[in-house]
């Protein structure tokens, strides 16, 4: 079994001991993302559409930099820590994907990393 590191600039760097992505047997498992600004630990401004739409763009770079993009996700699995806001975050989630959007789980947390109020992480075919 092959397994490479992925690591771009072009996304939030990993707030611990992890990878932003791994690419193993023909997929991609890509770490949580949450609304962060590349290059910074700084939340973008705007609630949950605002970091749902930022966290989506550090996913597309995070695939970019594995060989792979948002049309090859396969499974993606949404944090949020209010569920109330899950309409809205739906809203911006479906504007990414077409008429086949990947199989997805969506659930409530406590916390996340940051105080962030949605993460979200992909698995995709590199």
């Amino acid at each position: 079994m092959s397994r490479e590191a992925v690591h771009t600039d072009q996304a939030p760097a990993a707030v611990g001991p992890y990878s932003q992505a791994i690419i193993a047997n023909g997929f991609v498992y890509a770490a949580g993302q949450g609304g962060l600004i590349p290059g910074t630990k700084t939340i973008v401004e705007g609630g949950v559409q605002a970091q749902t739409r930022q966290t989506f763009e550090n996913i597309k770079a995070i695939l970019a930099a594995a060989g792979s993009s948002l049309d090859k996700v396969v499974k993606t699995t949404v944090y949020l820590t209010d569920m109330n806001d899950f309409a809205a975050m739906n809203e911006v989630y479906g504007s990414f994907f077409g008429d086949t959007p990947p199989a997805r789980t969506t659930v409530q947390v406590a916390k996340l990393p940051l105080n962030l109020i949605v993460e979200i992480e992909v698995i995709a075919l590199a």
